[in-house]
């Protein structure tokens, strides 16, 4: 499995402290994501430009703060991450899934206030197979699981027996804004989402707030009819306010982050979109 992050974190990723494994690799390209590393489904090279020197690569990439990722491109050797410094280097490290489920398993007692293990990215469904045995092991060892996922993968329901908590986004309604933003279709976004919530017992469902993207009262209007459509006994719903906390990671990637302050929302309009899901009889859980 390649993992580009892992560490604690309490209740964000899934109810108390918590084993979050980052899985690399994802199939859309939001322009506002925290976590652009994730992006490439191999990894990518990224620098840190307070440790970057030409000597570093051989081939003559690293050129002032960054590097020439044309030549980065067609080279085998990867001299540059040999040298295990900070000033270049790998996105992502590869970790077999029994390694991935022994140190799940040796972390149990930091497993307090009902937490467990969280697999999510990049989009932690498209290492599937790997992503499945683990969560079945953890299952079975009686691990509290959980993972936060886009919802395209086509066998996404086959997961369910062994996810005790599915965290799923849901961006916009609207299938050409969808596919023009983000990169791809929703349609199998939003009938993964049903089909969580008609047999799942434990479905979480957010929203990232963008200006711009989907705080207009069109898209809001169609996020609420979308959610009332759904079964309501084990779903709850989120709203989550634009931050641009993964900016500075875009050009360590060699990314042009191109939101702007039009991205940014108010606390008060994240406030009055949870309000008005509370008002249509949904549940609202902040996490």
């Amino acid at each position: 499995m390649k993992v580009f992050q892992k560490g604690f974190n309490y209740s964000q990723d899934g109810p108390g402290n918590r084993l979050v494994f980052h899985l690399q690799g994802c199939n859309m390209r939001c322009p506002w994501c925290a976590n652009p590393e994730g992006f490439e489904r191999d990894g990518v090279l990224m620098t840190d430009e307070r440790w970057l020197s030409p000597q570093l690569c051989p081939h003559g990439a690293a050129e002032g703060t960054g590097l020439n990722r044309a030549l980065c491109k067609d080279c085998t050797g990867k001299e540059c991450i040999s040298h295990k410094s900070k000033g270049i280097y790998a996105s992502c490290q590869d970790l077999a899934p029994k390694d991935v489920i022994e140190e799940a398993l040796s972390a149990q007692m930091m497993y307090y206030d009902g937490g467990g293990v969280t697999f999510t990215g990049g989009e932690c469904t498209l290492q599937f197979d790997e992503l499945q045995t683990v969560l079945q092991t953890l299952k079975e060892r009686g691990i509290h699981t959980a993972i936060e996922s886009n919802g395209t993968h086509p066998g996404l329901q086959k997961l369910f027996p062994f996810v005790d908590c599915l965290i799923l986004d849901c961006k916009l309604i609207d299938g050409e804004k969808h596919r023009e933003i983000l990169g791809i279709s929703n349609e199998l976004i939003l009938r993964n989402i049903r089909r969580a919530a008609e047999t799942h017992p434990c479905v979480h469902v957010r929203v990232p707030l963008v200006g711009g993207v989907n705080n207009g009262e069109k898209e809001i209007k169609e996020l609420l009819a979308f959610f009332r459509s759904l079964p309501r006994d084990h779903t709850s719903f989120e709203v989550l306010k634009y931050h641009e906390y993964g900016k500075n990671k875009w050009r360590q990637c060699g990314l042009d982050y191109k939101m702007d302050e039009k991205a940014k929302v108010t606390a008060e309009e994240v406030r009055a979109f949870w309000q008005r899901i509370k008002d249509a009889g949904l549940q609202y859980r902040r996490t």
